[in-house]
């Protein structure tokens, strides 16, 4: 077999990526027909930057998705003859397998397309929930730092200005560093900052629902059982049943995430809070004797939800380059890891020579990054509508 030129290889990934087509299509389809039922994310949809970053981001997620499909190769095997090949390069002896390396294969002979799309996985199983779950805290104390201040808020804005202190790369280091994976300091942390989201869902529905105790009831007893088998299961990989569980090395990340984003988010809430807490619609809800954690949560927080969106899809941006950063150093994942970090790494080595193995994954970082710029600029510009 002769090999492809780029424009039989774009056509075989493109082949590869319908499932991701079909999924896009429908999404787009029916965001459009129903935009104006959806709320602000679907004046999404009247912004051309918006829907051009939103559609960037879901191909990725639906890439991550469907990512066994998807792939032409096993990410981690190696077929010899292969090492470094351009793209199209043809398999000597295909058996059975798919023909091609269609976009070349790297240093030790693996399928640079198939480590690309497993490398999406890999990436956004980690920083949208790390990103989540830095919300939650941020945003559970930060509301009452904000809307009590006091004692309460000097004490965790002189906490989280010492962490914001520290240079944010050096912090990562240390708290991914494999030496730390023998400890019982990711575990106690994991601890913590895993519980903090529990809280917090069960103080936002005990609060909504406090003159309703059969609801309440219901809504908190159910976050707290299948938040506490969560919990058990991802802090501390005690699920009885087996369905909860992390690596203790992307527990490392996982956690080193959380708190480095955790203080910049408690920052902008804070601040957000003491600008609404000042609004009429908050002095009339204290007047109607409505309780602080009902006002914090269902009235200062729906109404900074803008700004917090916004930043939301930008903190998982900065989070990708961070994931990056840190798997191009050989931290915190596994070396055979497809993540795009890792393979930027093991590129680079010839990179002058076989540029393909490092540009493949560089690119696909830069991409998934830009989405996620474009659809903040988006989600910024209708939320200034509202």
């Amino acid at each position: 077999m002769e090999e492809l030129g780029w424009l039989a290889i774009f056509g075989r990934m493109a082949v590869q990526f319908l499932p991701v087509w079909v999924a896009m299509a429908l999404v787009f389809g029916l965001s459009i027909t129903w935009r104006r039922r959806l709320g602000l994310y679907g004046k999404l949809f009247d912004s051309t930057i918006g829907m051009i970053g939103f559609g960037i981001v879901i191909f990725w997620l639906f890439t991550a998705v469907f990512a066994d499909l998807i792939i032409t190769h096993d990410p981690l095997a190696q077929v010899s003859q292969m090492r470094n090949v351009v793209p199209g390069t043809p398999l000597p002896n295909p058996d059975g397998r798919y023909e091609y390396y269609l976009l070349g294969g790297d240093s030790i002979a693996r399928d640079v397309f198939s480590r690309m799309v497993m490398g999406a996985r890999e990436v956004l199983r980690i920083a949208p929930f790390a990103a989540m779950i830095s919300f939650m805290i941020g945003i559970a104390l930060g509301l009452p730092a904000g809307y009590f201040g006091g004692r309460l808020d000097t004490g965790l804005t002189f906490v989280a200005n010492l962490v914001l202190a520290f240079p944010v790369i050096l912090l990562f280091f240390l708290l991914v560093a494999p030496e730390i994976q023998f400890t019982l300091i990711p575990t106690v942390m994991a601890g913590v900052l895993f519980l903090v989201p529990i809280l917090f869902l069960m103080v936002l529905l005990n609060a909504r629902f406090f003159t309703q105790p059969g609801k309440r009831n219901l809504y908190v007893g159910g976050v707290l059982v299948f938040g506490l088998w969560a919990y058990s299961g991802l802090a501390f990989n005690a699920d009885p049943l087996g369905f909860w569980g992390i690596s203790p090395n992307i527990l490392n990340v996982f956690v080193a995430v959380v708190f480095v984003n955790a203080p910049t988010v408690f920052r902008i809430v804070r601040g957000i809070t003491l600008d609404i807490k000042t609004r009429d619609y908050v002095a009339a809800a204290q007047t109607r004797g409505e309780g602080p954690w009902y006002i914090m949560m269902w009235e200062i927080l729906p109404n900074a939800r803008g700004p917090l969106i916004v930043d939301f899809c930008l903190r998982i941006g900065y989070t990708t380059i961070l994931l990056g950063t840190l798997g191009f150093f050989g931290l915190g994942v596994s070396p055979e890891s497809p993540d795009w970090g890792s393979t930027i790494n093991d590129g680079r080595r010839l990179l002058t020579v076989y540029p393909h193995p490092a540009l493949v994954p560089a690119f696909s970082l830069m991409s998934l990054v830009l989405g996620l710029n474009l659809l903040a600029d988006g989600l910024r510009e209708e939320s200034l509508k509202d």
